[in-house]
C-alpha cells in the first residue's frame, strides 16, 4: 500500500487530499484500488499513514513514485505551507527542471541510488561515487554529450545542484572520468540488479534475444586505449580509430548485457563470446537469438545447435543462390501480416526457413 496525492478544483480554488492505494495483481496484469480517502493531511500525518500503509502490505518500505523527491525532510517540521504574494516574486536564474527531474525519478524507480551505494564503498571524495554516476546518467538521458560539456554548460542550467546537493564547482572533468572508471568496476553487478529490476517493473521476456555490433569512433591517437583500432566503420569515417560495441536487447529494447571490442574485430567472431557470457550471467535457456547476416557462419550456428539454442538469422547472399528456386515459387504462407515464409531444405537435409 502507499499514499496517492489527489487534486481537485472547487469554486476556483486547488484543494489536495491523499488517498491510500493498494495494489494488486490480477490475470489482466496489475491493478491499483482505493482503500481510503483520508482527506488533507499535515506532514507529520502523512508518514504515519505511509508507515501503516507498510505495515498493512507487509512491504520493508513503501512503494516509489516516479514522483516522490528525495526524503530530506524533517519529521518534526509540520509548519502548513506558507501563502506567496505572487506580485512580489521575481524571476532570477532561471534553470532546466522537467527533464531532470524526471530522470531522476526513473534512477530512484530502478533503486540505482541503493545498488551503488552497496557497491562502492565510502573513501575521502567529497561527492559519492553514487551521486556522480546519478550526473552521468541524468545527463545521458537529458543532453548525451561529452563530459566536458557538462562541465562547462549544462550542469549549470539544470536544478540538478539543488535536487542533489552538488554545486556546479564540484561537477569537473576528473570527477566524471573517476565516476565512470568505478561504474565499470560495478559492470555485471549493475546488469543483473537492471535485469531483475527491470524484470519486476515490466515483466520482461527472454526467451527471444536480439543481438547485434555497431561501432563509435575517436578523434586523436587514443594511445592509451588498447582497443582503439581500425576497421569497418558504420558512421562512415575509416581514418578514425574505433571500438565495436555488442549489444543484447529483449524484443522490447530493453538492454540485457553489452561488451566492448577492439574495432578491428569481425561482428561473426563475437557471437561465442556473446552467448557464452549471457549464459554465465543468466543462466543457460534455450533461447532464441535473433541476428543480422555479418553474425552467420556454420561454425556459429553448429556452436548454437550444440547448445540446444534456436537462432533466427539473416541468410548471407552468396548462400540464397543455393536456394534461388525456391525462393521464386509462390507457396509461400503468411504466418502475420507483411511477414510470409517457407520451408525448404538446408545442406544437411533439414528444412530451413529463408
Amino acid at each position: 500500500m502507499f499514499l496517492r496525492r489527489c487534486e481537485r478544483r472547487k469554486n476556483g480554488k486547488r484543494h489536495t487530499y491523499w488517498a491510500l492505494v493498494e495494489s494488486f495483481r490480477t490475470a489482466r496484469g496489475s491493478r491499483q484500488r482505493v482503500v481510503a480517502y483520508l482527506g488533507e493531511l499535515k506532514r507529520s500525518e502523512k508518514s504515519g499513514w505511509a508507515q501503516l500503509g507498510r505495515k498493512l502490505s507487509g512491504k520493508a518500505k513503501p512503494q516509489k513514485s516516479l514522483f516522490d523527491p528525495p526524503h530530506y525532510e524533517d519529521p518534526a517540521d509540520e509548519e502548513e505551507p506558507v501563502l506567496v504574494r505572487l506580485k512580489g516574486i521575481a524571476l532570477e536564474r532561471v534553470r532546466d527542471f522537467g527533464a531532470v527531474w524526471l530522470a531522476l525519478g526513473l534512477w530512484r524507480l530502478l533503486e540505482l541510488d541503493e545498488v551503488l551505494n552497496r557497491l562502492i564503498a565510502d573513501g575521502r571524495e567529497e561527492v559519492p561515487w553514487a551521486t556522480v554516476a546519478a550526473i552521468l546518467t541524468v545527463a545521458r538521458f537529458c543532453q548525451p554529450q561529452s563530459e566536458l560539456h557538462i562541465e562547462s554548460t549544462w550542469y549549470a542550467q539544470t536544478a540538478l545542484d539543488d535536487l542533489l546537493g552538488v554545486p556546479p564547482e564540484k561537477v569537473h572533468t576528473d570527477r566524471l572520468y573517476g565516476g565512470m572508471d568505478r561504474l565499470l568496476r560495478c559492470k555485471e553487478e549493475l546488469e543483473k540488479h537492471l535485469r531483475g529490476r527491470l524484470g519486476n517493473l515490466f515483466e520482461l521476456e527472454y526467451d527471444l534475444l536480439l543481438y547485434d555490433v555497431t561501432s563509435t569512433y575517436f578523434e586523436g591517437t587514443c594511445g592509451a586505449n588498447t582497443l582503439a583500432k581500425r576497421g569497418y566503420s558504420r558512421d562512415g569515417r575509416p581514418q578514425c580509430l574505433q571500438v565495436c560495441i555488442a549489444l543484447v536487447v529483449t524484443t522490447d529494447g530493453i538492454p540485457l548485457g553489452y561488451e566492448v571490442f577492439a574495432g578491428n574485430r569481425t561482428d561473426v567472431t563475437t557471437v561465442e563470446e556473446i552467448v557464452l557470457a549471457m549464459e554465465k550471467k543468466y543462466g543457460s535457456a534455450q533461447r532464441i537469438w535473433v541476428m543480422d547476416r555479418g553474425m552467420v557462419s556454420e561454425t556459429n550456428l553448429k556452436f548454437l545447435r550444440d547448445r540446444q539454442g534456436l537462432y533466427i538469422v539473416g541468410t548471407p547472399r552468396a548462400t540464397l543462390r543455393k536456394f534461388e528456386e525456391y525462393l521464386v515459387r509462390k507457396d509461400w504462407q503468411e504466418v502475420q501480416a507483411g511477414v510470409e515464409v517457407k520451408l525448404v531444405p538446408g545442406p544437411d537435409g533439414r528444412a530451413i526457413a529463408p
